[in-house]
């Protein structure tokens, strides 16, 4: 049974998600909040497995509240579901902690295809969500700007892997290597990023200024 959270400051919107995911098999959500302050001070007695988190929320926005929320609870996996496609946000919530981006549009059965995903370390994204980090490794071929460390051709594969959200087995797949070989990339991806997760790793890599 995944557990799931939802924080969102539009509460018809919360009671259609809750009682959609409550209706499918192998998912409960434990808990709706409308503000994130509300979240924070509530979500650590809770431990939901997922937390679905919205940007705008009146008050603290939602990626704060990712930022604030992992570093207390790194085992927490949040997942955005917004309406927002814009490039700098989805940039922020990914450095700030999200393990994926879901559009608020997405059919309701990729909703939960994507709290699954989450919940077994994937980094789901919305196709539009995607084409857009796709589209920034996709720039005409130039100096690697001030600041970005420099990854061999093998290590950019897999970091662009990692951008689409594949798994390991996915990634090893894909490139005709091993999983234990798709670590070792990940590993040295890692140090010259100075990071620890793979969401750090993608936002480091395409936002190395920040």
């Amino acid at each position: 049974m995944i557990t799931v959270s939802v924080i969102d400051d539009q509460a018809e919107l919360s009671e259609f998600i809750v009682e959609y995911i409550n209706q499918a098999r192998g998912f409960r959500c434990v808990s709706t909040h409308l503000t994130a302050e509300q979240a924070l001070e509530a979500l650590p007695a809770i431990k939901p497995d997922v937390v679905l988190m919205d940007i705008n929320l009146g008050g603290m926005s939602g990626i704060e509240c990712v930022e604030k929320l992992k570093a207390r609870h790194p085992e927490m996996q949040v997942l955005m579901l917004t309406v927002y496609e814009d490039s700098d946000l989805i940039f922020r919530a990914l450095a700030a902690g999200a393990s994926g981006y879901l559009l608020k549009r997405s059919p309701p059965a990729k909703l939960l295809d994507a709290i699954a995903d989450v919940h077994a370390g994937g980094s789901p994204m919305s196709s539009a969500i995607a084409r857009r980090v796709v589209q920034s490794f996709q720039k005409p071929a130039q100096a690697p700007p001030a600041g970005r460390p420099v990854l061999s051709p093998r290590e950019q594969e897999v970091i662009e892997a990692l951008a689409r959200g594949d798994a390991y087995k996915q990634i090893a797949d894909r490139l005709g290597i091993t999983i234990p070989t798709v670590r070792t990339y990940l590993r040295r991806i890692y140090e010259k990023l100075h990071v620890h997760t793979r969401t750090e790793a993608v936002a480091r890599y395409l936002r190395p200024e920040g």
